[in-house]
């Protein structure tokens, strides 16, 4: 899989939710709750979907936060591959 150029990704950042950041190399999404329960949830969606895609984010989570970061290792960056999952993990969400 290709890397995608700054400006490629920056094109794609238009087709996520408002809540991505566009990083070196990677998009990252933060959500906030309160308690515990639900970050782990959200944990646990992010790893079905996933094993479902067969395309794994990093995904961080603790009390009151999940934050989710998609990139592809392999390309040392962005692809196609990122944006398609942060696309389709927007849409369960909804």
């Amino acid at each position: 899989m290709e890397r995608l150029d700054p400006a490629a990704c920056r094109a794609r950042m238009a087709g996520l939710h408002g809540d991505w950041v566009l990083g070196e190399g990677s998009i990252t999404r933060s959500f906030a709750f309160k308690g515990f329960a639900k970050p782990v949830q959200l944990a646990n969606l992010l790893a079905w979907y996933a094993e479902k895609t067969r395309h794994h984010p990093d995904i961080a989570f603790g009390f009151g936060y999940c934050r989710v970061t998609w990139t592809t290792h392999d390309a040392g960056g962005l692809t196609e591959a990122d944006f398609a999952a942060a696309e389709g993990f927007d849409r369960l969400l909804v």
